[in-house]
């Protein structure tokens, strides 16, 4: 099978927080990432059944600060949009929309 990911993905575990966006009510979740990508990630789930293909969501990883020497004193927080491409019995794909907003959280 032909490998169609354009971004490199990179095996990474962060602490996720996932927003699916419906009309109804506010749905949170917090979960970890398998592996991500500049356009997506895959994130570990026990049930991905609630989450149907298309799904809407928010994404905030969180960038553990030891992890980036450059940023040793700074917690970086990644916020992404996009959808649900894939469920499995082990989680869900995500693709995001566009690029992700980086900002930077001083620690006190």
């Amino acid at each position: 099978m032909k490998e169609r990911r354009q971004n490199k993905r990179f095996a990474a575990t962060l602490p996720a927080r996932l927003e699916i966006i419906t009309s109804s009510r506010k749905k949170v979740y917090d979960l970890e990432t398998k592996n991500i990508s500049a356009s997506g990630a895959f994130v570990y789930t026990k049930d991905s059944s609630f989450f149907h293909e298309d799904a809407r969501f928010t994404l905030d990883l969180t960038i553990p600060s030891d992890s980036i020497k450059e940023l040793a004193e700074v917690k970086s927080l990644i916020e992404c949009e996009g959808r649900v491409v894939r469920s499995t019995s082990e989680g869900m794909a995500m693709h995001f929309d566009r690029e992700c907003y980086i900002m930077s959280l001083r620690g006190s």
